[in-house]
């Protein structure tokens, strides 16, 4: 275990551009002194960091009298430093505390963020008492503020915190997600933002049912009473009746019959998975499907977002299994037990039983295919990895898109894809090699679907779903982009240290062995002589290569912790936690770079 040595440290003070949800009022560390403040940097393309909103809910919830949140939105693609893309992004996740819209990521520098989320606790009289990285932080954050509270006592200030909600608009649809065709006629649509269902007409406006009752929740039975937490993906089964349902904030794959007009739970409990399960494993649990389709033979694949991975589902049984991937968060094309994946969105299957893939947080357009001859694949068509994005067409090898979300195969076997952060639909074909563009000026296209002669296109942000004739694609020679962060110095040989110290009443759960696990890589691979790899413990030399320069260092940890038993034994029966982040981290060798790298997963000073 490392642990940071214990040192005061004044939390520097809040800028940006504007703040959301305070009524246009502007807040400063100085102005909340007394109450105990956590800032939560977050950007809202990143599927790990809704996973820590949902668990600061509960921390909101049973604190809020003394704790104030502040969500500081620090943008990693260009299309979220558009004022009214963060604006909608906080109404679509439901963001119930003050939030500083960050976009040149001035206070992102000055916390000294490496990663999407990072939580920094500020204790009443204004030090930073606490730096955490991603996410299964919630029951640590609360044991952390109950003790803050004991120690600051009576000099807290309570009462109400500074959070005014904006006006609650009135549309029929609430940030659409997906939309698949009914066998009976019209489109199913997963209105997310209202957690429901919703069945239309084949005008695409005009409602004939809705399936939930529009409150969140994880909750079966008759349509008037399920409810969902921002439902996506869409499947239709072959018997034309049971509609599954990527339900993903619920971390579950829900089962609808038309006919019945109920819903069930297939897969997945409503809590999040926090281990990392190898291809060819089960578990129960699940983490932020987003996407199904069938392939293979009549296998139905999950695109599970939150593990980076694609999954399966037995329609039967439920039993669910890891198909590929290995959980690190990246683009590496390879066998399904080495290919790295970055939160999958969107699924397809082509006539030649290619799956394609939008796979998001690389902004690329990935390939899976069953090779009889070298064995299942995982390839790329376009995207060159986590930090590279842009619109620009041409050869595929060129093209960049920007955090795609949705794809489907077109009738003569060409590729289109929901380019969200674009606004625009793309197309790949295949058999040239070549990006084009169809359409643009659309509100972050979520997913599409061939319909007859005509693409139905789900535009979340304008809350609606939009019929456009399949066009003839045409070239975009626009901008390339790399996410804004500065490349960390360091010497070709670093030690890694990651910072760990379990929260009050928890202690590593060491029964079994060392229940942490360090994995690194790099991009370029050869970026990295010496160091790549899983294994246990928090700290591992690594050894660089000063020939290749610069590329992204990729660190993902995870460590267990379990609660003291009464006698403050590690008692079996215990709870337990995982925690776990993963990194990515542009870096260039330096002869006078620090031989440090000092990452926290959880710090306590």
């Amino acid at each position: 275990m490392i642990v940071t040595e214990r040192m005061r440290v004044r939390a520097p003070e809040l800028r940006g551009r504007r703040w959301l949800n305070t009524g246009g009022r502007e807040l400063t560390l100085a102005g909340l002194r007394g109450r105990i403040v956590v800032l939560d940097f977050w950007t809202f393309c990143c599927v790990n960091c809704l996973h820590a909103l949902d668990e600061l809910r509960a921390v909101e919830h049973e604190f809020g009298d003394v704790l104030t949140v502040i969500g500081v939105h620090s943008p990693k693609f260009l299309h979220e430093a558009d004022p009214a893309a963060v604006e909608a992004a906080v109404e679509r996740y439901g963001v119930a505390h003050p939030v500083l819209d960050d976009p040149e990521l001035t206070t992102w520098d000055a916390y000294a963020a490496r990663a999407w989320p990072t939580l920094a606790v500020v204790d009443p009289e204004g030090f930073v008492v606490a730096r955490m990285a991603g996410e299964g932080h919630g029951p640590g954050l609360a044991a952390l503020v109950r003790e803050l509270i004991a120690e600051h006592g009576d000099r807290l200030r309570r009462g109400d915190g500074p959070y005014l909600p904006p006006p609650a608009p009135a549309t029929a649809l609430r940030f659409p997600g997906k939309v698949t065709r009914l066998p009976t006629g019209g489109f199913l649509v997963s209105d997310s933002a209202h957690h429901q269902l919703v069945e239309l007409a084949d005008d695409l406006v005009t409602e004939r049912r809705r399936f939930g009752d529009g409150t969140r929740g994880l909750r079966d039975g008759p349509a008037a009473d399920a409810r969902f937490a921002e439902p996506q993906g869409l499947l239709v089964l072959p018997d034309g009746d049971t509609v599954l349902v990527a339900d993903t904030v619920n971390h579950a794959v829900r089962s609808l019959s038309l006919a019945a007009g109920t819903v069930s739970t297939l897969a997945g409990t409503g809590e999040q998975l926090r281990e990392r399960i190898p291809p060819g494993s089960g578990a129960a649990q699940l983490s932020s499907p987003w996407d199904l389709a069938l392939w293979d033979d009549g296998r139905v694949v999950v695109a599970m977002a939150g593990s980076h991975q694609l999954w399966t589902v037995d329609p039967g049984t439920g039993a669910a299994t890891v198909l590929a991937g290995t959980t690190n968060e990246g683009l590496r094309d390879g066998a399904f037990d080495e290919a790295f994946l970055a939160q999958p969105s969107g699924l397809a299957t082509g006539p030649d039983g290619t799956l394609w893939v939008a796979d998001s947080e690389v902004s690329a357009l990935r390939r899976v295919s069953a090779e009889p001859v070298t064995g299942p694949q995982v390839g790329t068509a376009v995207g060159l990895g986590l930090f590279d994005f842009g619109h620009r067409d041409g050869p595929a090898a060129e093209a960049l898109l920007q955090h795609p979300l949705g794809v489907t195969v077109l009738p003569d076997g060409s590729v289109a894809v929901a380019d969200t952060y674009n606004g625009a639909v793309r197309r790949f074909d295949p058999g040239r090699g070549t990006v084009s563009t169809l359409a643009d000026g659309l509100a972050e296209p979520s997913d599409l679907l061939v319909d007859g002669d005509t693409l139905v296109v789900v535009e979340s942000a304008a809350h609606r779903l939009v019929r456009l004739p399949i066009p003839a694609g045409s070239p975009v020679a626009g901008d390339a982009h790399r996410v804004r962060r500065v490349p960390t110095p360091l010497a070709a040989g670093v030690s890694l240290r990651i910072g760990f110290t379990p929260p009050a009443g928890q202690h590593l759960d060491d029964r079994f062995g060392d229940p942490t696990s360090l994995t690194v890589a790099a991009d370029p691979p050869g970026l990295l002589r010496a160091g790549a790899g899983t294994a246990t413990g928090l700290v591992r030399t690594l050894e660089l290569d000063p020939a290749v320069g610069s590329g992204v260092l990729q660190v993902a940890v995870a460590a267990a912790a379990c609660d003291a038993a009464p006698d403050g034994t590690s008692a079996t029966f215990a709870a337990c936690h995982r925690y776990q982040q993963d990194w990515g981290i542009p870096v260039v060798v330096t002869p006078d770079g620090p031989s440090t790298l000092d990452l926290d997963l959880r710090a306590v000073h």
